[in-house]
Order: C-alpha cells, then sequence, then structure tokens
C-alpha cells in the first residue's frame, strides 16, 4: 500500500476536477442558451412549457442509459491504478459495442413513440401545442442518439485515466457546435427554414456526431491506441460487460427516478398554472449553474477514489471524498447566495419575458438556498458509486425524491394552496435529506471488502 501523500492537496484535487467541472459547465451553458433562444420565439410560454417536458423526458431516457460512463470509469479507474494498461482499453472496446447496440435500439423507440411520449407527461390545462412542440422536440433529438452513447463510452474511458481534458475539449467544441446549429434550425439561416423548438432537438443531433468523430479521432491517436491495445483486439468481453451492467445499473434507475420525479415535479406546477410550468422550465435552466460542476467534482472524484482502491489505498479513497466535498460546498454556497439576493438577473440569462421572471424569482431564492447543501451529497454519492455501492446512492435517491420532494411540492403546491413558491420549497428538504443519507453511508460504510475488477 503506497504512503498516503495527497490527502488535503486541493491543488491536485483541482488540477483532476477543474477540466471535467469546465467540461459540464459548458453544458450548462448551452442549455441556457437554448433556453433562451427559445424564450425569445413568439409564443414563449407554450415553447418553454413544451421544452420543459421535452428536455425532461429527453434526459429521463438518455440517463438511463449514459450511466455506462459511470460503469465504464469506475472499471477503467481501478484498472489504470492497478497498471493494468490493456485491460483498461478492453473495457474501453466492450462498453463501445454495449452502447452502439443499446442506442440503436433507443433510437427506433423514442423516436417511433415520441409524440406519444410528450402526451403523456403533459396534462389537459397546458393546452395541445406544448405536447405538440414537446413532441417535434423529442424526433430530431433522439435521431443522435447512438452517437451520443458512443461518446458516453469514451468520456469514461478518459475519466478513468485521469484525461479530464479530453472531456473539456470535447464539451467546448461540441457545445459550440449545438449553439451554432440550434440557432440555424431554430431561428432559420442559410437556406434553412426556421423550425422553433423542434430546431433544437436536430441542432443537438447534428452537435452529437460531430462529438462521436471527435472522441474516435482522439482514441486513434499512437499515444492511446498502443499504450491501451486499442482497436488491436476489438470484442466483445462478456465478463466485462456483467462487470458494466452490474455497476451501472443501479446508477441507471437512479437518474431515471430523478427525471421523473422532476417530471413529475413539472406535471404539479402544470396543475398551479402554464406560466408556473414555463417558469419552473427556466428555474431548472438556471439550477445548472450549481448542479453541473457539483458533477464535474463528481466526476474527478469517481476518478481519484478509484484510482486509490486500484493501488489498495482505502484510506487515500476515502480521504479525496471529504476534501472534494468541502471544496464543492464553497463553490455551491457563493452560487447559492446569487441566487438568494439576485434572482432576477440569473433568470434574465434564461428568458426576458417579464412575466415568467416575476413568478420564478421568490422560487429560485428558496432553491439557491437548497442546493447549499447538495454539493456534499453530489461529490460523495459518487464516491461510493466508485467504491461499487450503487444500489445503495439509488436507494437514497428514491427516498429523497419521491418520498420526499414530490409528495411534499403537491402538497405544500397544490393542497395547501402555495403556489410555484410552496411547490419549489420541497426542494431544500430533497437535498438535505439525500446528503445526509449519502455522509452517513460513506462516513460509516464498510470499504474493507471492496474488490478491484
Amino acid at each position: 500500500m503506497r504512503i498516503f501523500s495527497r490527502s488535503i492537496d486541493h491543488k491536485y484535487i483541482l488540477k483532476m476536477a477543474l477540466p471535467a467541472i469546465a467540461g459540464v459547465s459548458t453544458q450548462m451553458v448551452v442549455s441556457l442558451v437554448d433556453t433562451a433562444l427559445v424564450g425569445r420565439l413568439d409564443d414563449a410560454v407554450d415553447y418553454l412549457a413544451a421544452m420543459g417536458l421535452g428536455v425532461l423526458a429527453t434526459w429521463a431516457v438518455i440517463s438511463f442509459f449514459s450511466s455506462l460512463a459511470t460503469g465504464t470509469h469506475v472499471l477503467i479507474a481501478r484498472r489504470y491504478g492497478a497498471k493494468n494498461y490493456e485491460g483498461c482499453g478492453e473495457v474501453l472496446n466492450t462498453s463501445l459495442i454495449i452502447s452502439f447496440i443499446i442506442g440503436l435500439l433507443v433510437s427506433f423507440l423514442v423516436v417511433y413513440f415520441a409524440f406519444d411520449i410528450a402526451q403523456f407527461f403533459a396534462v389537459k390545462k397546458v393546452g395541445p401545442r406544448v405536447p405538440f412542440y414537446a413532441g417535434q422536440f423529442l424526433f430530431y433529438r433522439f435521431l443522435g442518439i447512438p452517437f451520443f452513447l458512443m461518446t458516453v463510452s469514451y468520456r469514461g474511458f478518459f475519466f478513468g485515466i485521469g484525461k479530464t481534458k479530453i472531456f473539456l475539449y470535447s464539451g467546448i467544441m461540441v457545445n459550440l457546435l449545438n449553439i451554432i446549429f440550434n440557432y440555424i434550425f431554430i431561428y432559420g439561416a442559410f437556406g434553412f427554414k426556421g423550425m422553433g423548438l423542434a430546431g433544437s432537438g436536430l441542432g443537438s443531433t447534428v452537435a452529437t456526431i460531430c462529438d462521436a468523430l471527435y472522441y474516435f479521432t482522439v482514441s486513434s491517436l499512437p499515444t492511446y491506441r498502443i499504450k491501451f491495445s486499442l482497436f488491436k483486439k476489438f470484442r466483445f468481453i462478456k465478463d466485462i460487460a456483467k462487470s458494466i451492467i452490474k455497476l451501472s445499473l443501479p446508477v441507471s434507475l437512479q437518474n431515471v427516478f430523478i427525471l421523473i420525479g422532476f417530471l413529475g415535479f413539472l406535471a404539479i406546477t402544470g396543475y398551479i398554472g402554464k406560466e408556473a410550468q414555463a417558469a419552473s422550465q427556466t428555474i431548472i435552466a438556471t439550477i445548472q449553474i450549481v448542479l453541473m460542476p457539483c458533477f464535474g467534482f463528481g466526476i474527478a472524484i469517481q476518478t481519484l477514489t478509484g484510482n486509490s482502491l486500484g493501488s489498495g489505498n482505502l484510506r487515500e479513497a476515502k480521504m479525496y471524498g471529504y476534501e472534494t466535498s468541502k471544496i464543492a460546498t464553497i463553490y455551491t454556497l457563493a452560487v447559492g447566495s446569487i441566487f438568494m439576493f439576485a434572482p432576477k438577473v440569473v433568470l434574465w440569462l434564461t428568458t426576458n419575458d417579464n412575466t415568467i421572471i416575476d413568478i420564478a424569482a421568490p422560487a429560485l431564492r428558496i432553491v439557491g438556498f437548497g442546493q447549499i447543501f447538495y454539493a456534499t451529497g453530489v461529490v460523495l454519492a459518487n464516491g461510493l458509486q466508485s467504491a461499487g455501492k450503487t444500489l445503495f446512492v439509488m436507494i437514497a435517491e428514491v427516498i429523497s425524491n419521491w418520498i420526499i420532494f414530490v409528495p411534499l411540492a403537491y402538497i405544500f403546491g397544490v393542497v395547501f394552496n402555495f403556489g410555484l413558491v410552496g411547490a419549489w420549497a420541497s426542494l431544500p428538504f430533497y437535498a438535505i435529506t439525500y446528503s445526509s443519507i449519502i455522509l452517513f453511508k460513506f462516513r460509516f460504510g464498510s470499504w474493507s471488502k471492496i474488490k478491484v475488477v
């Protein structure tokens, strides 16, 4: 067991985390820009309400399968820590095959049933245009899912070997293209007719295809292709596939539970009113200012914990979790304070509709407070996942989301008639419950039986 020498080396943590944070933050920027583009169309209320349904439904499906990155990431991080480089390549090759097959099936099913899915999650009160616009978005967005899932496998590989800058470069490129293509297809340019919200889905698909080509090109460079024997022995290894699925499936279910919970939350705001639902979409887009960097810290801790476990240093693995969660909490405290004291300034980034801003501002103050507590849960949950505790993290999410968050949103917002503010008042209860459960497990759970797989 090597001597623990980086237990409080925050520079080392940030060196790993910052490129990942910057990479996922580019996704946040794109989400804000996409919402801003759609929010400035005529009939913005219907488009934003539809975008809320379309984006969350997209996340619900994508997140179920994008967790393949977690399984791939964890296995590669442990092998890399153990200096089993050829084993890293075997994991990537197997993961790519799984991703491509699943991507084709999911793409076909969702494209075929796009309008049915949108109609299922819409309530009658929002009118017929909202589910129609959402269905158009889903149709075009899911054409690119096979390519997206292949990039998921590549991300897991580069995260696992600590090359988070590759993800950063990918994020900058694909999201810049996303903005350009979305502008072209939403409003119409260069001979293309404006498609409204449907253009946002198509633009994202074209950008995703470019992203897949980028990762393939980088992985083909001799630096990676030779060291990790990539493509030299391109084959499906059953035992590795089982390990990927075993680690990923609870994460898949967890992601779906989160997003179905938020879809249920959006449906609840639909009962409050169409304006409340549109305002909630702007809040959800704004929340990513906090969430995306937290996910970046989570990526870093999965790599750091996985590498430490692979080298047999359990104490180092746990200490990285504590130190990274401290740094992340400082960030959420700073941004949460901005949400609380200047909500209208933040909301203006997503829409110029003063009615929506006025409705959303009081709720965003509550969200800013609740998110301060979320960083600990997100970061340490990723550490637990790296240790193979993916099932426990999933159960913690179900308890916090479905038993706490959604029911309280309905009780406060609809039953007690506190409106949108009452619905969003359930978020702090969700964040505090989730983080408390995760922290307890991380602190007192057994790490001695973890095996390098």
